[in-house]
């Protein structure tokens, strides 16, 4: 239950830091990246430096796609579903004259 617990926690917490998560993935990302490439011994700086960026890159791409789908989930199934709802049932304050 703990290990459940502390799942739904983490995606609470992801859900209302989207941008933070994709950031901070994206640093992880080039950080590993750029470890990774400098022990390839054959390659030129310049090179490793892109290549860092192209693999961080596509991580952010995927977190983006990742932080899309929570986004959507949430929209139909979470509490954002409701207050979606509620704000559209709302009659307008002040109709249009025409």
């Amino acid at each position: 239950m703990a290990e459940k617990n502390t799942l739904e926690s983490v995606r609470k917490w992801v859900v209302e830091h989207k941008l933070r998560t994709v950031g901070c993935l994206w640093l992880s990302g080039i950080a590993g990246s750029i470890a990774y490439n400098w022990s390839q011994p054959n390659m030129k700086t310049s090179v490793k430096i892109i290549h860092a960026r192209l693999h961080a890159q596509a991580l952010t791409l995927v977190a983006l796609a990742g932080a899309a789908v929570v986004e959507y989930y949430d929209h139909n199934s979470g509490d954002k579903a409701e207050r979606v709802a509620k704000f559209l049932q709302q009659p307008q304050a002040h109709p249009h004259k025409e």
